[in-house]
């Protein structure tokens, strides 16, 4: 009787810095759910190298039942351990087939996304492993500290055998662009104000009293043009008035008055700054905010391309009728989480982002409660910047941090407010995404705590 390949491979992925990362929230298997799909299968374990990968082989119970293999991080090495699954399952000297095979994976930063795209690419299923367990259970067979690649797979194996598992995510389509813009955008985001942080701190060695004049010179058209022409005290002397007002004219036509470039000129004069290597700074600056200007370009053109791919999604609408939501707050949010579909509860969407609390306590002793951050670390700072944004504009959110704050019945501080607020928000958008409803201003705070509200 011919043997059939196995229906499925599962793919077990751990991301080291986000363990629930990719953590698909329709999984509601127990450990008994879980130990009872691992039964009977080829369980893979594979530790991932930037060009090498060790995969491990062991049956339901721990057992190796192959040599470790080492193939290399392209398609041929990929096929190859297709191939040496294949040809395991279809050994005929086994008594009964493996129901199916379950390959499991340690991810190296992103050495590990072209093995998953490979295997998304077949009928295969994929699930996560926590790497703080694969750190903790390799001495548990040798008692040694002593860590390799054939070794790490091993372990790997043996705790999916134990059913430490869960399945991933990775986003498709719309949701995969919104993802890439979200990450794109906020090393575009750090790499300007890194510049920006230089130009300060040249500004502040050069001319420090250039705030005096301009609050925000990186920021103004007339600013950034006397910057350009002449930024430190000295050149703005030699220009005079009219020289002053001229350069800024070249930027902005209307709007700036003598009674700006008179101020420049009286700040100049009294300035302290350093009038050495002139020459050399400005070259600096110019440098600097042609890479200011150039950052300022790509977060346009991404910021486009994050519209495009929210309207995209369908949910446009409903994000931006929530009072102090934006384009890119909206676009960000469905980046990092993916298709909200997927969820079945919005506290899930608070464990991703790390913002669900834990306690620490033993015995008598009781520890303070905090938030896990156990999960996206860009996605809980988003969260917690659409908290101060909403508490600033949404009348309701303000309403309800105020609350928070000066309740009688253990108020928190402004940070654990906001906290509050950042999950009342992922509540509020999970709902209204998921019965395809607009904002409502009078459902936000819902009866009970409208009801405390009055009360308080």
């Amino acid at each position: 009787m011919e043997r059939k390949s196995p229906a499925t491979i599962w793919c077990v992925l751990a991301n080291a810095q986000n363990i629930e990362d990719r953590r698909l929230p329709t999984m509601k298997n127990g450990m008994t759910e879980k130990l009872n799909a691992v039964a009977g299968a080829l369980i893979v374990g594979v530790d991932i190298g930037k060009d090498f990968h060790w995969a491990q082989f062991t049956d339901c119970h721990g057992i190796q039942v192959a040599k470790a293999m080492k193939f290399s991080n392209d398609r041929t090495g990929f096929e190859s351990i297709v191939t040496r699954i294949q040809s395991l399952c279809n050994n005929a000297v086994l008594a009964h087939p493996y129901r199916q095979v379950v390959v499991g994976m340690e991810p190296t930063g992103h050495y590990w996304k072209t093995l998953a795209r490979y295997l998304l690419g077949g009928e295969y299923e994929l699930v996560c492993v926590n790497p703080y367990h694969t750190k903790k259970a390799k001495e548990l067979d040798d008692n040694s500290q002593t860590t390799s690649d054939p070794k790490d797979a091993l372990t790997i194996a043996r705790l999916i055998r134990d059913g430490r598992y869960f399945e991933p995510y990775l986003s498709e389509g719309m949701y995969a662009d919104l993802r890439v813009l979200e990450t794109t955008r906020t090393s575009v985001k750090r790499e300007e104000n890194r510049v920006k942080n230089i130009t300060t701190a040249l500004l502040d060695e050069y001319f420090p009293e250039i705030y005096r004049v301009f609050k925000k010179p990186f920021q103004g058209k007339a600013s950034r043009q006397i910057l350009r022409d002449c930024p430190f005290p000295s050149q703005i002397l030699e220009e005079g008035e009219a020289g002053v007002l001229t350069i800024m004219r070249k930027a902005v036509k209307r709007g700036v008055g003598v009674k700006r470039a008179r101020l420049l000129l009286e700040t100049a004069k009294v300035s302290v700054g350093v009038n050495q290597g002139l020459r050399a700074a400005r070259l600096k600056l110019n440098i600097l905010l042609d890479d200011l200007e150039r950052y300022e370009a790509h977060l346009e053109q991404i910021e486009e391309q994050m519209a495009e791919a929210l309207n995209d999604t369908g949910y446009a609408d409903q994000l931006l009728s929530i009072k102090g939501v934006g384009v890119v707050t909206a676009a960000s949010f469905l980046g990092e989480v993916g298709n909200p579909m997927r969820f079945q509860d919005a506290r899930q969407i608070v464990r991703l982002a790390g913002l669900s609390l834990v306690e620490d306590s033993s015995g008598k002793s009781k520890g303070r409660t905090h938030i896990s951050k156990r999960g996206r670390p860009h996605l809980r700072s988003l969260l917690y910047t659409m908290a101060m944004t909403m508490v600033s504009q949404n009348p309701q959110m303000k309403r309800l941090y105020n609350y928070l704050k000066y309740r009688q019945a253990n108020p928190l501080k402004g940070k654990q407010a906001l906290i509050v607020i950042a999950q009342k928000i992922i509540t509020m958008i999970f709902s209204m995404l998921k019965h395809g409803t607009q904002y409502c201003p009078e459902k936000v705070l819902g009866t009970t705590r409208l009801k405390m509200l009055e009360a308080a």
